[in-house]
């Protein structure tokens, strides 16, 4: 067990509290309807204190830093079942989140909506899965034995990591990932 000191707590508390706020303020009010002076104000803390802890501005108060995503699309390649192919696993993977997953918890509904509603909150999470793509490339690598920066390699990976851009906002959403996934597995059709 980790044993974090009492700054370290503080600092957990606080990004916490401006996260529960900002959420409640934007589904109240509307994402670009609140401002960052309104969510300090609300969280009793300074302007100054909040782009401490979320430097990235509002948008970054809806979303971790990466690292969940990051590490799971990896072990979603890494520890995948054996004989699973690497575009199953990941398709499973894409299945299990956001506007995808028929299993998301009622009270997550909310957020999820508002992020697919919104373009802001939409073009971040775009940057967050991007920022996935060395690490994807290079369990992608290890699992082709093609090296990271092999063109192909890394076509993938950053087809893979625009999926949730293209299809998170479809009528129908795990038919639009199916559909994506369904071209990465077959190849694109030959012309008739």
């Amino acid at each position: 067990m980790v044993n974090t000191g009492r700054r370290e707590r503080r600092k957990l508390e606080t990004r916490r509290r401006l996260d529960e706020v900002a959420l409640r303020l934007f589904l109240k009010h509307g994402y670009d309807r609140v401002t960052v002076a309104q969510i300090a104000e609300e969280a009793d803390i300074s302007v100054a204190t909040l782009f401490a802890h979320v430097p990235d501005g509002k948008e970054a108060l809806i979303f971790d830093d990466g690292s969940e995503r990051r590490a799971g699309i990896v072990a979603a390649v890494r520890d995948r079942a054996p004989g699973e192919p690497v575009l199953a696993a990941l398709h499973r993977f894409f299945a299990a989140r956001g506007p995808y997953s028929s299993e998301l918890p009622p009270e997550h509904a909310p957020k999820r909506d508002l992020i697919v509603q919104t373009p802001a909150l939409r073009e971040y999470a775009r940057r967050l899965w991007h920022s996935c793509e060395p690490d994807l490339a290079e369990a992608l690598a290890e699992e082709s034995g093609l090296p990271p920066d092999d063109a192909a390699v890394r076509a993938l990976a950053r087809f893979v990591l625009e999926i949730p851009d293209l299809t998170g906002t479809a009528a129908d959403p795990r038919a639009a990932l199916a559909s994506v996934f369904g071209l990465l597995e077959s190849g694109w059709p030959p012309r008739s």
